[in-house]
């Protein structure tokens, strides 16, 4: 049963990773591989302000947010100018600089070894001690992102994120400020998945620069694409599916190297099959590569 629980846990921060990174690249057509960056903002922020200035969960998470948002405003500006593959380069970039500076800024991140000791996260008056609590936890987080997401995509101002998916030029024609819109939801995106971060570190207790590489990102972005982009269900179906999914090698006998690397063979003949099968995923609207 804690198994199950643990894997609840863990497919619930992952949704709330692919729900947040839907918002720019399902609904805005913006791909990004910088995910994993603001993720680790979130988590070595929340960390951080909990191990060394005892400030409570709540206060961590929002800060992380906060400073994840400011973090993409510097990424997105200017980047956000350029599009196509020049922007999944920008996003490359600013990910191996964030990894970089969590890996080699030794006096705060303290580098390779990592921050342990990190609390349990309590909110006013209740801490999350057990696996239950933090499932109750994470899908409060995933009800509110995805409350969020859902609310932002729906609105007039989802209407113009879609605009710009199908043809920015003509959303530019019709006076809408294009750089602005695209600029705001990455922000909200970046804030959405420290959050998730944030929670990952109060669950693990314990983070190091390993969790918050390039190939998280692309863990990511595969479950917004196998879910289905443009549609918030395919998003949360993509992140239950890849986590699962090496749960299941395992259950059938793979493990240690075998199942990372059958892992790896998998997702890459499932990201294809679905690309040349259904582009728009299992559930989404809209297909990749249209831009």
């Amino acid at each position: 049963m804690e198994y199950v629980l643990y894997l609840l846990v863990v497919i619930g921060i992952f949704a709330i990773l692919s729900v947040s990174l839907e918002l720019v690249a399902g609904q805005a057509g913006l791909i990004s591989v910088a995910h994993a960056a603001f993720y680790g903002i979130g988590a070595y922020t929340s960390a951080l302000l909990s191990v060394e200035f005892n400030v409570p969960f709540l206060p961590g998470a929002l800060s992380g947010a906060l400073l994840a948002a400011l973090m993409s405003l510097a990424v997105s500006i200017p980047s956000l100018r350029i599009r196509g593959d020049y922007f999944v380069l920008a996003t490359f970039a600013f990910q191996m600089i964030v990894f970089g500076i969590l890996n080699n800024w030794i006096e705060v991140t303290r580098g390779a070894l990592g921050i342990s000791g990190i609390p349990r996260p309590a909110i006013f008056g209740w801490t999350a001690t057990s696996l239950a609590d933090f499932v109750v936890l994470t899908s409060a987080f995933v009800a509110l992102s995805y409350a969020i997401v859902a609310r932002l995509s729906s609105s007039a101002y989802g209407r113009v994120l879609h605009a710009i998916r199908e043809d920015e030029i003509f959303a530019q024609a019709l006076g809408k400020n294009t750089l602005r819109f695209k600029v705001t939801a990455f922000a909200f995106s970046a804030a959405l998945a420290s959050t998730a971060g944030s929670l990952y570190a109060h669950f693990i207790t314990y983070i190091d620069p390993t969790s918050f590489t390039i190939m998280e990102s692309i863990l990511v972005l595969a479950m917004v694409i196998v879910g289905g982009a443009g549609n918030l269900w395919g998003a949360f179906f993509g992140a239950v599916l890849l986590v699962l999914l090496p749960e299941g090698l395992r259950a059938i006998g793979f493990s240690g190297g075998d199942m990372g690397t059958l892992q790896q063979i998998i997702y890459g003949v499932l990201l294809v099959a679905i690309v040349i099968i259904r582009p728009a995923g299992l559930v989404g609207r809209y297909g990749f590569g249209r831009q």
